[in-house]
């Protein structure tokens, strides 16, 4: 495996980039209730629309970076990056700026994401797809690992980390101008937006969708759910904790998770989130410990079988299939916050919090086999009418 200058700069990109938008992100429930007042049920709607544009919008993301370039899309997300962090400083006096902020940043990496990745993996050879693409998630794991430990320590007090942000963000404008841009011959072919769709590997479309919708559950909801029962620097060191489990089990089955059938894939991840999120309702340190490793040694297997398998089931390109999986995710993830949101107002009204991650849980375990049963029926044979010529 060869990496290059340009691969191992877009690698540390996507560490630093991840590190900026995770030491805030896996607080946003808590800070739009703090900065707005918000009820968690219209925090829930807020976070579904901006990951449904941060996720969804990475299909005609993927289409504008191979119609654009690769490497001008990744400044032109840069500098969307610069706006929301501006945006979130400004926020600190006008709270509603805090709600443009989340957006830009959603449009910024809708784009960045499915650019980053194409371009990290262009020119390389099939056999050295997956583990570029296992580098590129450990990477960018990284990042989102160190980045709740430092939303901990500011998240009460967020402005000197939105200002560092925006300093970081311009200099990685700058540092992306400087990248060689792609060239174009090495590029599939650039079909219009309207083909996006076309090729689309429709078993992992489902179960991303439904990875996401059941992930955020998770990655939204406990920040609220922990607030007052453990210390804050012990919430980012878990989350932190989550990512590194990403970082380090990926890369190192990145070739067994290849070879292994979507159905053990599917058990494996989604088995793990619904014994993680029981072990939320104990609602302590120790709990939340486990239900964190439960559900990063699941996800392990899953967020990379679903990458690999759609990949594998296509003819389109590498950055158009990525495209794809983002809004896989963000239907998902805009499903999670309309669903998740209510559910969880509807628990904590009740006083009966652990409720919630119980109803998780049971999802988990439902909804993957419906999923399976209708794609087995869908391709079973129509049998023949009797007496056909």
């Amino acid at each position: 495996m060869t990496y290059t200058g340009t691969r191992m700069a877009l690698l540390g990109s996507g560490l630093l980039v991840n590190l900026i938008n995770f030491s805030v992100y896996p607080y946003l429930a808590v800070l739009l209730r703090h900065r707005m007042d918000l009820g968690m049920d219209s925090v829930g709607i807020i976070l579904g629309c901006a990951t449904l544009v941060q996720f969804a919008g990475g299909l005609p993301g993927a289409a504008l970076a191979e119609r654009f370039g690769l490497q001008r899309s990744l400044v032109l997300a840069m500098v969307l990056q610069t706006l929301g962090s501006l945006g979130f400083l400004a926020g600190g006096m006008w709270p509603a700026l805090t709600i443009a902020a989340l957006f830009l940043r959603a449009a910024s990496s809708s784009v960045y994401s499915p650019a980053v990745r194409g371009y990290t993996i262009l020119g390389a050879a099939p056999q050295e797809r997956a583990q570029l693409v296992s580098a590129s998630y450990a990477t960018g794991n990284v990042g989102i690992a160190l980045g709740p430990v430092v939303g901990a320590l500011f998240i009460h007090d967020p402005g000197v980390m939105f200002l560092v942000a925006t300093v970081l963000h311009v200099t990685m404008t700058i540092g992306h101008a400087l990248l060689p841009p792609d060239r174009r011959e090495n590029v599939a072919v650039v079909e219009p937006l309207r083909r996006a769709l076309h090729g689309l590997a429709a078993l992992p479309f489902v179960v991303t969708t439904l990875t996401l919708y059941l992930h955020m559950h998770f990655y939204q909801y406990l920040s609220p759910y922990a607030e007052g029962r453990v210390p804050t620097v012990f919430f980012g060191s878990a989350m932190m904790a989550y990512s590194l489990i990403l970082v380090v089990v990926q890369p190192l089955i990145s070739k067994l998770v290849e070879r292994m059938r979507y159905t053990y894939a599917m058990a494996l991840g989604f088995g793990g989130l619904a014994a993680g999120t029981t072990a939320f309702t104990g609602g302590n340190e120790i709990a939340i410990a486990a239900g964190v490793l439960a559900i990063g040694t699941g996800n392990s297997v899953l967020f990379l079988k679903n990458v690999l398998e759609g990949l594998d089931r296509t003819n389109r390109s590498a950055t158009v299939v990525f495209g794809q999986q983002r809004l896989a995710e963000g239907i998902g993830a805009f499903l999670s916050g309309l669903a998740g949101g209510g559910l969880y107002h509807l628990f904590e009204s009740t006083g009966q919090l652990s409720g919630f991650w119980l109803a998780v849980a049971a999802q988990c375990l439902l909804l993957p086999a419906v999923v399976l049963l209708v794609a087995r029926s869908l391709r079973r044979p129509v049998p023949e009418t009797a007496g056909a010529s």
